[in-house]
């Protein structure tokens, strides 16, 4: 009896210890299992927001710049005019700042500023790089270099927007564009936007069918192909008519203005091919081109100014191209926004502070204080 027990103590030794190993193993993997999991990385913003976001404190940074050399012209110029350039810029930074902030949204301190580069050939989006540091705004010069800057960069971030905010980047980089060459940048818009004609050999074949349907016209929701292909065709219908009016108001311009009209007659020719060119790529039905347009008594009286009007009319309808285009297409609308834009500035339009942009300054928010 005495060696059963001698020989039992071991096993229930042993027992106790597999009892107490399971125990704890059960206690670790109790805690493993009950430990918060770290919180998933946040997804990175769609390019679109980060370009918004980028666009909206450069714009605070640019306002704020111009603020403080408006303020210091105002005090060594004391008398004179109210409506001085940097004022001007003021107002118009002001408003794109608007147009640009979300509803309810503060802008943030350190925006990320997305990469300029197009998505690469194989579907990969674009990534967030931080905007390069710049040096210190001293003097009416380094602004207007500096507006510029952020005006081009605007612009390359419209060729891979999506839509809606295609077009307002689009808009607010061609108005920083005119505003430095206003206030006397370096290059000015013609030498930094590209010529349509460079967009030329991209126009690629039609890829309609045969007899297209014209039942999309119809539809309260039509394909974006057919919006596009009406866009365009809305813009060809208005380079033919404002070449039109170039060539009733040569004979009525000063000599000195002969030349460059000259000049804005024989792009709008150009653009107006290109327009119908990108249409029928897009499957567009071209309308006939009228024998003439009607051109009342006032612009026959102030050529200038009609033709003003007839270039600042162009914007939209190639904002809306930009909005729905893409590719190539968006590239030539691009530049066929800014080259308006720079030729109603040429004729004394007073360009909207986002070209392209059917703008009401009632809709949109306040700045933060």
């Amino acid at each position: 009896m005495k060696d059963d027990n001698q020989e039992n103590r071991p096993r229930m030794r042993y027992f106790r210890y597999a009892v107490f190993s399971l125990a704890a193993l059960l206690v670790v993997s109790l805690g493993f299992a009950f430990s918060p999991a770290e919180p998933p990385a946040p997804a990175e913003p769609p390019f679109s927001e980060q370009a918004r976001e980028a666009a909206l404190n450069e714009a605070l940074e640019l306002r704020s710049a111009a603020l403080e050399l408006g303020a210091a012209d105002a005090g060594s110029n004391a008398g004179a005019p109210a409506e001085e350039p940097m004022t001007q810029v003021v107002t118009l930074l002001t408003i794109q700042a608007r147009a640009l902030l979300l509803p309810g949204s503060q802008p943030s301190a350190e925006a990320p500023g997305p990469t300029s580069a197009p998505a690469s050939a194989a579907g990969v989006p674009p990534t967030a790089a931080p905007p390069p540091s710049s040096p210190p705004v001293v003097t009416v010069a380094d602004f207007a270099a500096s507006l510029a800057a952020s005006g081009r960069q605007r612009l390359k971030d419209a060729e891979t927007a999506d839509g809606g905010m295609a077009r307002l980047l689009a808009g607010a980089g061609t108005a920083q564009l005119l505003a430095a060459e206003r206030l006397g940048a370096a290059g000015s818009l013609e030498a930094e936007a590209q010529g349509t004609e460079s967009h030329d050999a991209t126009v690629p074949a039609p890829a309609c069918p045969a007899t297209p349907s014209a039942a999309g016209s119809a539809s309260t929701s039509p394909p974006t192909g057919a919006s596009l292909g009406t866009a365009l065709v809305a813009a060809a219908g208005a380079e033919l008519e404002t070449a039109y009016g170039y060539q009733a108001a040569l004979t009525r311009l000063p000599p000195e203005a002969v030349r460059p009209a000259s000049e804005f007659l024989a792009q709008h020719q150009d653009l107006a091919v290109h327009a119908e060119e990108y249409g029928r790529t897009h499957c567009a039905t071209l309308l006939p081109q009228p024998p003439g347009y009607v051109l009342d008594q006032g612009f026959l009286d102030a050529p200038a100014a009609g033709l003003a009007g007839l270039e600042a009319d162009t914007l939209p309808l190639y904002g809306d191209v930009v909005a729905l285009a893409d590719g190539a297409t968006r590239a030539w609308a691009l530049a066929a926004l800014q080259d308006a834009a720079r030729r109603a500035q040429h004729w004394g339009a007073d360009t909207s502070p986002l070209p392209g942009l059917v703008l009401d300054e009632g809709q949109l928010p306040p700045l933060p204080q």
